[in-house]
Order: C-alpha cells, then sequence, then structure tokens
C-alpha cells in the first residue's frame, strides 16, 4: 500500500517555493564567505546555488506547482533568484577577489550586471525545443571557472565581452537538461563538468590539475553545440 505524503499538493507547492527562494540564501552565504576569506567555502555555496537551481525546474514540472501554488508566480521567482545568484554574487566575486585589474573591474562587473538584467528580461528567453537564445547569463559558471584555472587577464576580458555580447543575441544555448539533441551526451559532459568544478572549488587553489581541462573542453563542446544549432541545424536552412 503505497504511504501517504503528510503534505497537501498545495502545502508542497508552497515548499518548492521555499526551496527555490533558499538558493538566493545560498547566494549571500557565497558571498559572505569570500569576503570573510573563505574562497573555498564562497565557491562550494555558489556549487549549492546550481544544485537549487537544477534540481527545482524538474520538482515544479512534476508537481504542476501553477495550479497547486498559483498564488507565487515560480517562473518570476525563479528569475529572481537566477539574477542574484547567477549574475549579482559571481559579479561581487570578481570584485572582491581582484580578478581584474583596478580601473577596469567596475566597467566589466557593470557590463555583465547590465547585459545579465537584459537577458532576464528577454520576452524570447527559451524556444519551444528548450534552446535559450543568448548566452543565458550563468556567470555563477563562468567567474569560478576563471577563477580556478588562473585565465590570464586578456582571457578574462575576452571572455565577459564576447559572453556578454552573446546574451543579446540570438546564438542558441542549450538548456542542458531539456534539450534532446544529443542529449545523452551533453549530460555526461555536463556531469563531468559539475563533478570536476565541484572537486577543484573543495580544493582551491590546490585541486588535482589533471581535472581542469575538463572545465575548457565542456565549455567548448556547449560552444560548438550553439554554433551547430544556431547556423547549421536543419530547421535553420
Amino acid at each position: 500500500m503505497a504511504r501517504r505524503s503528510p503534505f497537501t499538493q498545495s502545502q508542497k507547492g508552497f515548499l518548492l517555493h521555499a526551496f527555490t527562494a533558499s538558493g538566493a540564501i545560498a547566494g549571500l552565504l557565497s558571498l559572505s564567505a569570500v569576503m570573510n576569506g573563505h574562497i573555498r567555502a564562497g565557491l562550494i555555496w555558489l556549487i549549492v546555488c546550481q544544485l537549487i537551481d537544477g534540481f527545482d525546474g524538474p520538482l515544479a514540472r512534476r508537481l504542476d506547482i501553477t495550479t497547486h501554488a498559483p498564488q507565487i508566480n515560480g517562473h518570476i521567482l525563479d528569475l529572481v533568484v537566477d539574477y542574484v545568484t547567477c549574475v549579482v554574487v559571481p559579479v561581487a566575486l570578481l570584485i572582491e577577489l581582484n580578478m581584474l585589474p583596478k580601473g577596469q573591474e567596475f566597467w566589466f562587473a557593470a557590463l555583465i550586471i547590465f547585459t545579465g538584467a537584459l537577458w532576464f528580461a528577454r520576452t524570447d528567453q527559451e524556444t519551444e525545443d528548450h534552446w535559450f537564445n543568448g548566452f543565458p547569463a550563468a556567470w555563477n559558471i563562468v567567474v569560478p571557472t576563471l577563477l580556478i584555472l588562473d585565465a590570464s587577464t586578456s582571457v578574462k576580458q575576452l571572455v565577459i565581452l564576447a559572453l556578454c555580447g552573446l546574451s543579446l543575441s540570438k546564438v542558441q544555448f542549450p538548456h542542458i537538461i531539456r534539450v534532446s539533441k544529443l542529449r545523452p551526451l551533453t549530460l555526461v559532459i555536463a556531469v563531468l563538468y559539475f563533478v570536476s568544478l565541484t572537486w577543484l572549488s573543495a580544493q582551491y587553489p590546490d585541486g588535482p590539475e589533471w581535472l581542469e581541462p575538463i572545465l575548457v573542453l565542456a565549455p567548448l563542446y556547449i560552444v560548438g553545440l550553439s554554433i551547430w544549432k544556431t547556423w547549421f541545424a536543419p530547421e535553420n536552412q
């Protein structure tokens, strides 16, 4: 006999909204840790933000949260939390950790904040087949990766300028979980990347160097997939 849940569907919906909102608290903990000199803890809290963001969407669809907890707009809540954890907190880390030369950091940070705000306000964020239009402001992945790889100033500048420009473009980036094209391969690469990022974050700056190439190859795979989808997919011809 199936065990009955102690929560109603409506209560489950509100609990899931609370779970999504907790991502903002994890972001605050990340920022607080870095500001107090605990860089490893700050990076790990950003990983927690990614885990929350990765699980709340599938859970919301499974629960049909718009039906059972309609008083809170889950899509808007997700956008608010994501802007905090994917843009604001990583930009604060970029400044706090002096990842760019003095005098430049404000302008690059402002560009990220500006283009990130515009991307999160796009009405065409996601296509019907679950590709993002433009780089989806995933700075919570980009900034830790640049930090762990100890990228040069010129590489950081180039990556920031390129991705900010792509945020406003029509170049299509895959939703890692929902895009069907090459999904098994994409998921394997995403898991390898996430495990490597977590391992290297937990041991920063003394993590195993043999994991670092994964932090380069996985993004290159996503870029290649995006180029194919934008310019060479049959439906685009």
